[in-house]
């Protein structure tokens, strides 16, 4: 081995033939991470510390090291690392030890051509140092994450140190730490065993062995004198928002849009294109801060498509996590997504997308933070409002990972939450986006800070502190403010995905109900007595099965038929629509929450009575007295954030106009009863445009049900209008939803057919 300085081309942190660079800690690294925890020498360990009062650097001159059993130790942990990697099993704990064996090599190697006094020892020792280096080497090369550790600005992580200390007490050595004391940091979300990597991300990692962090633009902390030094400024700037004017603006400048066109025949809305084109000139943190109903998800991925922010990890909700992969695919049709569930096994390691929710965000942290991102959208962003929750400090380490390896990198933190409510609770974001850190404003917001020439002392400073925060990418528009670019009413579809074991039972019943549909169309197709041979599915009789099957259920008990599947699964959507419901109230105010039965609705009301959230109930069996005196609550009372409404009996004739959102956790039968939900709040002295958000199942019949309702009703406004078409005159949804679950059976069935 050579020295650093020797520095050759090909393997980046290797010099000459195996030189590992040293690793160091910089106090710009990850929360937790030390810098000067330790110094080079050793003392012998005999049963505890002993005491020295020498001066450090005398008693490192005398420091003893078992050479013989320290080398072998690091040969056995280094093939232990090689068949890690080569087993594709590249846990944390693999990396902490590819680390400490690199620092070891590199201090055991000085340290034996400093003091070895025989050559032939010298030599021997070398050598052997020199193969665990190249073994290093190679091993490094199948791995970027285990490449990035060999650099000279590796941070040593807290894994990697209590492993180097273990490893040494192991061997009676004990180190001397040394006089600087390592500056005080916030500490690192602690470590979860739960941890994983995927295999597809694996495979990613070894397909991009020289994937280098782009540190060429990264702004440096600027120096020297300053007017703000000294002043305390992060209470200040929060306080600047409370004492905001009730006109001062809450939004930055923004651009006019370029274009709303889209790919696909898609359209951005003006103000939605506006923050693309802010994206597109330059500016890449974003605050955005829109009234739910006013697309933020369609502008962040358009911003990240604007400025090639890829690969992209979203970071959302467990309610919309499903829904986010749709509208990537909506939004952006060239770029793969990949959603991921528990631990990780369906991942596609090579998407351009990656969408996370929160609740497992533990077990990926780890592989996030080496994958290369050039973006990071956090949705709900208030979710990380509590900085000491391992929650929050997970997305605040991964935010840093990557403005620490990617110059420019895009962060977007979405939320519908006023700014002037519990502005601390932006401090969080803020930190997020690359704003402030701990304890003051990062170097952006420090020079703008310091061009306005005022300090906390001056009594324009607060309103000018404000606009500078503004100015770094706040973004916040009411639909009132926008109305003219959105419809007065819309319906927007939440795909959901229920839990995995209720899920796999509801698709199970839909695959029996489909069977038996399959089994009595056969059956009636064999003892027809024409005896006529039909081609193909006969759609005549699938219709005729349909009928019989629906007249069955209305009847009978027997088995699993469309109306109990629509039952049970709008019970397993009940807990997923009302916390969507919760997030909403929290976020735009007053909430209706429309039902079909009323075990739904209970379960809804329990969610947020838990969540502490107050809400009136109107269904069927009150009183004229008690549901009137509900409905006054909800429309008069400011804390009662949600109204729980039965589909039948709330459905008409109720004023609910003082909301502007609706869930409809459940669907109904026909578009006349979903209408006349929306037409609660859709009325006569609205002031805001109405949203409806439909809660469906994804991956069952829900999703089905759904597009023939729409096609439905499609169909009715086009007879309205004078139109020729044919119109279902009889055929209700029920039967379409039977017909269309049979047919694709049928289809399925014949394929299989033909391929064996």
């Amino acid at each position: 081995m050579v020295s650093s300085g020797d520095r050759g081309a090909g393997v980046p942190g290797l010099s000459g033939r195996t030189s590992l660079a040293r690793p160091r800690v910089c106090a710009g690294g990850p929360p937790g991470r030390r810098a000067g925890l330790f110094q080079e020498g050793f003392v012998a360990r005999s049963g505890r510390r002993r005491t020295d009062a020498r001066p450090a650097a005398t008693r490192r001159q005398h420091h003893v090291r078992n050479s013989e059993d320290l080398i072998s130790l690091l040969a056995r942990a280094v093939r232990e690392v090689q068949t890690a990697v080569e087993r594709r099993r590249v846990t944390p704990a693999v990396r902490a030890k590819f680390q400490v064996v690199a620092m070891l090599v590199r201090e055991e190697h000085a340290r034996v051509q400093a003091k070895v006094s025989s050559q032939a020892h010298r030599v021997e020792q070398l050598k052997r140092l020199d193969g665990i280096a190249t073994i290093l080497a190679k091993t490094a090369v199948r791995d970027p994450a285990l490449l990035a550790l060999l650099a000279e600005d590796a941070v040593v992580s807290d894994a990697a140190r209590l492993l180097r200390w273990d490893m040494l007490r192991s061997l009676g050595i004990d180190e001397a730490f040394g006089e600087i004391a390592a500056p005080k940091l916030a500490a690192a979300p602690a470590a979860t065993e739960r941890q994983v990597v995927p295999q597809s991300v694996v495979a990613r990692q070894l397909a991009n062995p020289f994937l280098a962090p782009d540190f060429s633009s990264v702004r440096p902390r600027t120096r020297g004198a300053r007017r703000l030094a000294g002043w305390e400024l992060l209470t200040p700037l929060l306080n600047s928002f409370e004492r905001a004017d009730s006109g001062a603006p809450a939004c930055m400048q923004l651009p006019a849009p370029d274009s709303t066109r889209m790919p696909g025949n898609r359209a951005l809305m003006p103000h939605q294109a506006q923050v693309v084109a802010a994206a597109a000139a330059g500016h890449r943190t974003f605050l955005l801060a829109d009234e739910p109903g006013l697309g933020k998800t369609a502008q962040a991925l358009r911003s990240a498509e604007a400025v090639n922010a890829y690969p992209l990890l979203a970071v959302v909700p467990s309610v919309v996590k499903t829904n986010w992969a749709r509208e990537a695919g909506m939004w952006t049709p060239n770029r793969s997504v990949t959603v991921v569930n528990g631990n990780g096994d369906t991942v596609d390691g090579f998407a351009d997308i990656v969408v996370v929710n929160y609740e497992v965000l533990d077990r990926h942290v780890g592989w996030f933070g080496e994958f290369g991102f050039r973006g990071m959208i956090l949705d709900e962003a208030h979710f990380i409002k509590n900085r000491s929750s391992q929650r929050s400090q997970h997305v605040l380490d991964l935010s840093r990972r990557i403005r620490s390896r990617t110059a420019h990198p895009l962060l977007m933190a979405l939320t519908g939450t006023p700014l002037i409510n519990d502005i601390e609770d932006f401090r969080a974001i803020w930190q997020f986006l690359g704003w402030v850190d701990e304890t003051e404003p990062l170097a952006e917001l420090l020079d703008r800070l310091e061009e306005t020439g005022l300090t906390p002392a001056d009594p324009g400073f607060y309103a000018a502190a404000r606009q500078c925060v503004i100015d770094l990418g706040i973004v916040r528009r009411r639909k009132v403010d926008v109305a003219a670019d959105i419809p007065a009413r819309r319906t927007a579809d939440l795909p959901v995905e229920l839990d995995e074991r209720v899920g796999r039972s509801i698709r199970a019943a839909e695959r029996d109900l489909a069977r038996r549909l399959v089994a009595r169309y056969e059956t009636a197709l064999a003892n027809r007595r024409s005896g006529a041979v039909t081609s193909g599915i006969d759609e005549d009789l699938v219709r005729k099965v349909a009928a019989w099957e629906q007249k069955d259920a209305s009847t009978t008990e027997a088995g699993e038929n469309v109306f109990s599947m629509m039952r049970r699964i709008g019970q397993a959507k009940a807990g997923l629509a009302a916390d969507y419901a919760a997030q909403l109230a929290r976020s735009a105010g007053k909430v209706v929450f429309f039902a079909k039965h009323v075990d739904v609705m209970d379960v809804a009301e329990e969610a947020f009575a838990k969540q502490g959230m107050r809400f009136s109930s109107i269904r069927g069996g009150q009183t004229r007295t008690a549901r009137q005196k509900n409905i006054d609550a909800f429309v008069n009372d400011p804390d009662v954030a949600i109204a729980v409404c039965s589909l039948m009996a709330a459905g008409v004739g109720v004023n609910l106009q003082v909301a502007s959102n609706i869930v409809l956790a459940e669907l109904s039968w026909t578009d006349a009863e979903q209408t006349q939900a929306i037409d609660r709040s859709h009325r006569i002295g609205q002031t805001e445009p109405v949203t409806a958000w439909r809660i469906i199942a994804a991956q069952t019949i829900d999703s089905r049900i759904a597009e023939l309702i729409d096609r439905k009703a499609g169909l009715a406004a086009r007879a309205l209008d004078g139109s020729d078409e044919q119109v279902w005159s009889s055929a209700d949804v029920q039967h379409e939803a039977l017909v269309a679950l049979l047919t694709d059976a049928l289809t399925a069935a014949a394929g299989e057919r033909a391929v064996s």
